[in-house]
């Protein structure tokens, strides 16, 4: 493992174990047995290793919910792509989708919030536009986008947070537990 690999593995261990913004620099140095100079070298600051960590998880991530999201004219198996696609996600990085979620839930003005907000919207987007796609299928679903966007990354959320903690599965029957709850809300 190189010194760049090696600061990204320590800096996310200590970022999701004690918060970012409770972390410093020197600390993860120390841990990762190179100088501030060398993680300096690699990321210019904290912030920028920050950045660093949410672009390498993330990215990979996005790109598996953009083909999961692209309206198929069948919400159900949208839904089930989407779903999967979170919970393969947390499952390969359970660390990550950990200290990704609480970012989100960090004060609003906090360095945290503000380096997380870009890529939480990124993944809004993309699911929203499938919803507005679906309402020329489903005319009960019109102007209720964003409330669905919401309400299904919130269980999406709350699943995985709840198997993280208690090691339980992300498996095919969540999945379909998970979508039939949401399809009731759409279609009640």
């Amino acid at each position: 493992m190189n010194n760049r690999t090696t600061i990204l593995e320590t800096a996310l261990a200590f970022f999701a174990a004690f918060g970012y913004e409770a972390t410093g620099t020197l600390e993860i140095c120390d841990a990762a047995g190179v100088t501030k100079p060398t993680m300096y070298h690699y990321f210019k600051s904290k912030r920028g290793l920050m950045e660093a960590i949410l672009s390498e998880n993330f990215e990979p991530f996005l790109q598996r919910l953009k083909e999961a999201s692209t309206y198929q004219h069948d919400i159900t198996l949208n839904l089930e792509k989407i779903m999967r696609a979170y919970f393969k996600f947390a499952q390969e990085n359970p660390v990550f989708y950990r200290l990704q979620f609480s970012m989100q839930s960090a004060p609003l003005k906090s360095e945290s919030y503000e380096l997380v907000s870009p890529w939480v919207k990124r993944q809004r987007e993309m699911i929203q536009a499938m919803f507005r796609q679906a309402e020329e299928d489903h005319g009960n679903m019109r102007g209720r986008s964003w409330g669905y966007t919401t309400t299904l990354l919130g269980m999406i959320n709350a699943y995985v947070s709840d198997a993280l903690a208690h090691e339980r599965e992300l498996d095919d029957e969540l999945i379909y537990q998970a979508r039939h709850q949401f399809m009731h809300g759409i279609f009640s």
